[in-house]
């Protein structure tokens, strides 16, 4: 099972970032894809999910409004659009897949994880 993250870098306030998760090893349709993220000295946070059988989704009250996930089931990847970026979303993003999301939101519901990749929003 592979979970490749990319798309972080450096941005600043107000401005966008795309990442992309792309999953393999794995029956992609059978699974929600998460993203989660840590800051320096804080807990992960969940803050977006997509079910890949049926396309729902969930948010962090933080995020709503702002971000976007979407999944290309063709590919076997899920994105997670990022606009109108604030200071506090600078953390370390990851993506993880679960068998039996039910919140989104909590680390515990996901199975797989895949490495993280560096958001940084600068003020």
């Amino acid at each position: 099972v592979q979970l490749q993250a990319s798309g972080g870098g450096l941005v600043q306030a107000g401005g966008s970032l795309r990442l992309s998760c792309a999953a393999s090893g794995f029956t992609f349709d059978d699974y929600a894809i998460g993203w989660f993220r840590q800051a320096p000295g804080k807990e992960h946070e969940g803050v977006s999910c997509i079910s890949s059988s049926d396309g729902s989704t969930y948010y962090a009250d933080s995020v709503k409004g702002r971000f976007t996930i979407s999944s290309d089931n063709a590919k076997n990847t899920v994105y997670l659009q990022m606009n109108s970026l604030k200071p506090e979303d600078t953390a370390v993003y990851y993506c993880a897949a679960g068998g039996n999301v039910v919140s989104g939101s909590s680390w515990l519901e996901y199975d797989y994880w895949g490495q993280g990749t560096l958001v940084t929003v600068s003020s």
